[in-house]
């Protein structure tokens, strides 16, 4: 009998030590989720676009943690996921045939300058991957730079398409791909300002 209250004894501290460890595992689990996820909320009031930039980081706050360095990566790399997306699809509509010339010629134009708006953020994304002490101010100065320019090429873009003579469908569908983009690039740049004004 004593050595069955001993067995039992010894089962249930090892059963209750191991729900507990389970436990506190469990709520340091959700108090780093929810940290990082308030990281990304709070991160975002600094951006002209907080609705687009908390959807679009949320699903990256555990890889973002509360990095501004590593928020500012995950929102180029976004930017640059769909940048990629809107300029096949954008080549995908150039060749049909159910376009004029003008909107054909507007859509390469587009193109265009999504290739030079993907350039800049490869760039931008390979250096935000250097940046440390001796050289942080020159390569940081030409991150903001070629963010700034990805953001000029989208509006110019954008702008091919204005006027009546264009097909509504292909204008309504093209230049509401553009804004996104262009709205998560001015939420990458807003992000890579702040963190290097807190870095500097």
């Amino acid at each position: 009998m004593a050595g069955s209250f001993r067995f039992n004894h010894h089962f249930l501290a090892s059963l209750l030590i191991t729900i507990t460890i389970t436990t506190l595992k469990s709520v340091h689990t959700t108090t780093t989720t929810t940290t990082n996820t308030e990281f990304v909320k709070s991160s975002c009031t600094f951006t002209t676009y907080p609705r687009l930039c908390v959807t679009s980081l949320s699903t990256q706050s555990s890889l973002i943690q509360t990095s501004h360095k590593l928020i500012a990566h995950a929102a180029l790399n976004i930017t640059l996921a769909s940048a990629k997306a809107t300029s096949a699809m954008m080549v995908r509509l150039s060749s049909s045939s159910r376009l004029k010339p003008r909107e054909v010629s507007a859509m390469r134009d587009c193109v265009e300058e999504l290739g030079d708006t993907l350039e800049e953020l490869r760039k931008s994304i390979g250096e935000m991957g250097q940046l440390s002490g001796s050289n942080y101010e020159v390569y940081m100065s030409d991150i903001q730079t070629w963010v700034s320019a990805a953001l000029t090429n989208e509006n110019t873009c954008s702008d091919g398409f204005e006027g009546d003579d264009m097909n509504g469908k292909v204008k309504v569908l093209v230049r509401g791909r553009i804004l996104v983009i262009a709205h998560l690039t001015s939420n990458a740049l807003a992000l890579i300002n702040h963190f290097a004004s807190i870095h500097g």
